[in-house]
């Protein structure tokens, strides 16, 4: 079988190619833009792999799209493309717009066109908005109403409800993921935790927004990538499925943990002008997942974050040349 993913040299586009090449014996194809948050030293590892390819182009380009799903013939697609930082779509909302709607319907209407055994959408539980601090009792279920809080966020529940009306119009063989916020290797270092991390290293200010009490539920990516794989081989078609770590911290603690685990002091966070519309709290009940599927998250935060920061010290070259502008040169 042969899987397009899109958006495959970013951050878990990349994981995710580098777990079914482990996983399975499928054929992968690799679809991306390269935008600055492309990286093909991502990639590098598996470059000569008999089971890897890779293309350049942009899903909101329909003549390149049909063209490549012609000649590729792939029998299923993730679609992990997407602009996602949730700063730059407060500054610059309109590629948002491009990439994460246009683009996710041009691969709908290829699908359409051409013949699928399954689409998948990866999308985010930040299109639920968020929840108040003071109700831990309460968490996103796959029913929970959508309002989203940012340009990327409402970008990202757009392609969502045109995923679904792709299904029930047309009959596209669909399935959506909504995860929580992610972190591991080849995460590119605007995120909360590299950014932490490598300020940290290089002993520059911390920036934390507001009074850093924001919650996040941290999802290690390999398990993310697991859950995908489960939800794209024996999902339910037309489905929504949340995909939530257990693992609820908020900003200040995360960051604390990076600066203890390097042996840095807690005076280089800075505390900053918090971002508008910052959503307080996000937290996921994975429970359709684990009673349909049987996924649950393995790798618990402490694990984790350990690992992770681990492999920020290993690769520094990787993220040095991103923030040189190295990478860009490949």
């Amino acid at each position: 079988m042969k899987i397009l993913v899109t958006g495959g040299a970013g951050f878990i586009g990349s994981n995710f190619i580098y777990y079914e090449l482990a996983h399975s014996d499928d054929q992968i194809l690799c679809l991306d833009k390269l935008t600055y948050a492309g990286n093909l030293e991502t990639l590098a590892p598996i470059r000569k792999n008999a089971r890897f390819s890779f293309v350049r182009g942009d899903i909101a380009d329909r003549t390149f799209i049909y063209e490549l799903f012609e000649r590729e013939k792939p029998d299923m697609v993730v679609n992990f493309a997407a602009e996602s930082h949730v700063d730059r779509s407060i500054t610059n909302p309109g590629v948002f717009l491009e990439t994460n709607i246009i683009g996710t319907g041009v691969l709908l209407d290829a699908c359409r066109t051409y013949g699928i055994r399954r689409f998948h959408q990866v999308s985010t539980d930040e299109v639920y908005g968020d929840l108040p601090l003071d109700r831990k009792d309460l968490f996103f279920t796959e029913t929970t109403p959508l309002h989203a809080s940012s340009p990327y966020s409402s970008s990202k529940a757009s392609a969502d409800l045109l995923v679904q009306a792709w299904h029930r119009t047309y009959g596209v063989p669909v399935t959506i993921s909504r995860c929580s916020n992610n972190y591991g290797p080849y995460q590119f270092p605007e995120k909360l935790i590299p950014l932490m991390l490598i300020h940290a290293l290089e002993d520059k200010p911390l920036p934390v927004y507001g009074d850093g009490a924001n919650v996040r539920d941290w999802l290690y990516t390999e398990d993310h990538c697991r859950a995908i794989d489960l939800i794209l081989r024996k999902g339910r078609e037309g489905e929504v499925y949340n995909i939530g770590g257990h693992n609820e911290r908020d900003n200040l603690t995360v960051v604390k943990t990076i600066l203890h685990a390097l042996g840095k002091p807690e005076s280089l966070i800075q505390y900053v002008k918090d971002r508008p519309g910052h959503d307080r709290r996000y937290a996921i009940d994975p429970t359709k997942i684990h009673q349909e599927l049987g996924w649950l998250p393995e790798t618990s935060f402490e694990e984790g974050i350990q690992k992770t920061i681990q492999w920020y010290l290993d690769h520094k070259e990787w993220w040095q040349h991103i923030l040189s502008g190295e990478y860009r040169k490949k």
